[in-house]
């Protein structure tokens, strides 16, 4: 029978601790025990502030086992990382051999420790961890005498030039010039454009001659020929009196210029009866009749505008009689 149970538990306890202790003891005997071969290599072994150089780590170790490379070097050294690690495998089959390379670069000048965490190399449970140390020569980019170097004495926030007088003469006179040429400019747009007048007579006595000259009599196209001189005449009707509208069939245009002595009605009413039999009735028309219709629509015209100029005030025909 146990009396006294707090006792049995201390010294179960203390068995288990020390038997943790025998087996940590043990594990790290057996990580003494893992056989490797470690090397360090800088290139170049020189270099200036800022400039990258690789830093190689070798690991040789067992088949089976597993290498843990440092990620980075120490952010807070003068030696820093510049890109990640790249570790490479070696082909050989016997062992495991590996290659971790690291881009740095240093910032301080003068021999500088290159500081990163330990390698792990773990085999069969157990870990050895493989200190890493080394160092590069940091050169300075400074002269070897700069003693005698005098730095140039410092510049003016604001530097302040003199301008001749007549610079600014010919800056002004050139704004002068360049207002008055656009003051200029917008007076002439602003200014009414003359009216232009357009002589009725004178665009009909065009289209009769270009119509005229188009052959189309020695062409066949006698039809053709005979509208295109009744709708200048037409044409040249409506620019000269309002209520002569292009719109208004021929009974209606003669109707409307119904009292006007300058117009010959009965010789218009007959053009118009006939070319409208011609154009819309498809009556046959020989050449020469065609001939004479355009004759007498440019005749009609030409007697329109005399009659229309001698019934104005003050013309010498009026005056006359």
């Amino acid at each position: 029978m146990i009396r006294h149970p707090g006792l049995v538990a201390r010294a179960l306890a203390a068995a288990g601790m020390f038997a943790a202790g025998i087996l940590a003891i043990g594990v790290r005997a057996a990580a003494q025990q893992i056989p490797l071969k470690a090397g360090v290599t800088v290139a170049p072994d020189t270099v200036r502030i800022g400039d990258p150089f690789r830093f190689t780590i070798g690991v040789r170790a067992p088949r089976g086992a597993t290498i843990e490379f440092p990620t980075n070097t120490d952010t807070t050294a003068t030696v820093q990382s510049l890109d990640k690690v790249v570790v490479r495998t070696s082909a050989d089959t016997s062992a495991v051999e590996q290659y971790a390379d690291y881009r740095v670069a240093a910032w301080d000048v003068g021999m500088q420790p290159i500081r990163l965490p330990d390698v792990l190399v773990h085999l069969a449970g157990a870990t050895r961890r493989v200190p890493i140390a080394d160092s590069v020569f940091v050169r300075s980019v400074l002269p070897a005498d700069s003693a005698q170097r005098v730095p140039k004495p410092p510049r003016p926030l604001i530097e302040t030039r003199f301008i001749p007088w007549w610079v600014w003469a010919l800056i002004a006179a050139a704004v002068a010039i360049v207002g008055l040429l656009l003051w200029w400019w917008i007076r002439r747009r602003r200014r009414p454009k003359p009216p232009i007048i357009i002589d009725p007579f004178a665009v009909a006595e065009s289209e009769f001659t270009r119509i005229e000259g188009l052959g189309l009599l020695d062409a066949g196209e006698r039809a053709r020929h005979v509208t295109l001189m009744v709708e200048v005449l037409r044409d040249y009707l409506a620019a000269r009196y309002v209520y002569a509208a292009l719109s208004l069939t021929s009974t209606e245009l003669s109707r409307s210029l119904r009292g006007l002595p300058q117009v010959p009605q009965d010789r218009l009413t007959r053009l118009l009866t006939e070319a409208d039999l011609i154009k819309f009735a498809r009556r046959a028309v020989s050449t020469e009749r065609a001939r004479e219709l355009g004759r007498e629509a440019r005749a009609i015209v030409a007697d329109e505008h005399r009659a229309s100029q001698s019934a104005q005030p003050g013309h010498p025909a009026q005056a006359a009689a």
